[in-house]
């Protein structure tokens, strides 16, 4: 292992001048995503969520005003950006005129990903098979955003079961990016990250398990924060498809997102690691950080992320941060897809074996071949033929998982964070990966773009993906960080050095309420 400049010396031939050139060109492709905005919808716009709600706090703004800008925000903006599905319009406003919990977001407004229960409202999970469901109880990340005093306003777009990487399910329609609405919104938290960088609500809840806290917020130019395996309140029976989802928000702060792990994280004799509690700054600490670009198969990512990847690198080494590029961080083997595979086709298989008794219970004769979308039942045909030649394919997954889990427990006594690509690829295409397409074609897709997130989740380590820099067309592309298990405080710190550093707080996408036609 060798330092990483030298490392960059050994492709280019001369480390400053390849130096120069990526800092050059970041500082182009910043200038052109940070152009003023001659106007906004509103003067709440430009707060985050801890701003709106000292407004709260200190008397100078209602819940209810906060929650009619939004309601505005929404109307204006989502029918060009298909973010959310599902308006509790009426909902919030109660809740912003009642006796709202005294919590760190208190009076701000908030939006829930469609994949989580919120007691009367629609829970569609994206697919036709819910279509006409209504939730029976809070989830456990609804009670915590309650209990943190958001006033939530309505529900996020999500594709088939939060299964694939973008966002654009057949029951739904597809969630725009709003920095060109051409291109998807990432997945499987797209209407998440929609709403937030179109600057709707100041954040909003997501959930990660294979990357859909990360994925979403690489392409929507968010902070996104996956944090570690059991460091949330989960109101989910125990099981290997539980252990790799976790939930949490995508932000436009650090401090967002510092707040809100705070509100919902366990505490007292419930934690499995020490509590991170509010991180409100960087810390003097130099990390050693190991670099890697390369897939686990041995693949260099498209140009442009390779790019990003290796300025984001420089920049650590400007902070004084000492960098080292490895051959790989990932001490996964090949085995690692159909090992992934295995835990995350078993929830489809159980779907669609149960597709018509759902039916039945709604009061309607289900067909799932028409029902269900294709990547979904090829899930499941996928799962149901490789548990046909083994019985105990469970049982070796669950094995599999805890081996990544320790594997990664060694790395980290030599690092204390890897930085790696979110993403393969800048974002894609609406349509790349669409609900239309063969279960074959989705899925050679998926394995190739999200190359980098999945490891995480079998491992359980926390990983955030920050907007530092973007494509050669101005499309974003995150850089992720990855840590030891319950070391979210560490990246958090250095979160907020390099937003410090290279302040994305005034970037905002052509579509959104910042910058008004």
């Amino acid at each position: 292992m060798v330092p990483f400049l030298f490392r960059l010396g050994e492709f280019s031939g001369n480390v400053m001048q390849r130096r120069d050139f990526l800092l050059g060109v970041s500082a182009m492709a910043l200038a052109g995503a940070t152009k003023p905005a001659s106007a906004a919808m509103d003067e709440f716009v430009s707060y985050d969520g801890m701003g709106q709600a000292a407004l709260v706090r200190n008397g100078e703004v209602s819940s209810l005003e906060l929650v009619e800008a939004a309601i505005k925000r929404i109307e204006w903006l989502n029918p060009a950006l298909n973010a959310v599905v599902h308006k509790l319009y009426d909902e919030g406003r109660t809740a912003a005129q009642g006796d709202l919990p005294d919590g760190p977001f208190k009076g701000v407004p908030y939006l829930i990903k469609d994949l989580q229960e919120l007691k009367g409202a629609p829970l569609t999970y994206g697919s036709k098979l819910f279509e006409h469901n209504i939730a029976d109880f809070d989830s456990g990340s609804v009670l915590r955003a309650k209990k943190a005093g958001l006033v939530i306003i309505g529900k996020t777009n999500t594709p088939e079961f939060g299964f694939v990487s973008t966002t654009e399910s057949q029951l739904l329609g597809a969630a725009r990016n709003p920095y060109n609405p051409a291109f998807h919104a990432g997945g499987s938290s797209g209407g998440a990250g929609v709403a937030v960088a179109s600057g709707m609500v100041p954040f909003a809840h997501a959930s990660d398990g294979g990357g859909s806290i990360r994925i979403p917020a690489s392409v929507n130019g968010l902070v996104g924060l996956k944090p570690t395996r059991h460091r949330l309140y989960m109101n989910t029976a125990p099981s290997v498809d539980a252990d790799i989802s976790v939930r949490l928000a995508v932000s436009r702060s650090v401090r967002d997102t510092a707040q809100i792990l705070n509100a919902t994280e366990k505490k007292g004799s419930a934690a499995n690691y020490k509590p991170t509690g509010f991180i409100s700054g960087p810390s003097e600490k130099r990390l050693k950080i190991a670099l890697y670009t390369k897939t686990f198969e041995g693949r260099e990512p498209h140009p442009d992320v390779k790019g990003v990847t290796e300025r984001a690198a420089i920049l650590c080494e400007d902070l004084g941060h000492k960098v080292e590029a490895v051959e790989t961080a990932v001490v996964v083997d090949n085995d690692f897809l159909d090992q992934f595979m295995n835990v995350w086709s078993y929830s489809a298989y159980n779907l669609v074996k149960n597709a018509r008794l759902i039916g039945l219970m709604q009061g309607r004769w289900v067909n799932p071949d028409s029902m269900l979308e294709p990547f979904s039942l090829g899930m499941a045909e996928l799962y149901g033929s490789r548990k046909a030649k083994d019985p105990d394919l469970d049982k070796k997954a669950n094995e599999y998982v805890r081996k990544v889990e320790a594997d990664y427990r060694t790395f980290f006594e030599n690092y204390d964070v890897i930085l790696s690509p979110v993403l393969f690829k800048p974002p894609l295409l609406i349509g790349e990966q669409g609900s239309h397409k063969s279960f074959e074609d989705v899925f050679a897709s998926v394995n190739e773009y999200v190359a980098y997130t999945a490891q995480y989740n079998a491992s359980g380590n926390p990983a955030i993906s920050l907007p530092l820099y973007t494509s050669r067309t101005g499309m974003p592309i995150g850089t992720q960080f990855a840590a030891a298990h319950g070391e979210e405080a560490t990246l958090l710190h250095l979160a907020y050095e390099l937003e410090e550093a290279l302040p994305w707080k005034n970037r905002w996408p052509e579509i959104s309420a910042r910058k008004l036609p």
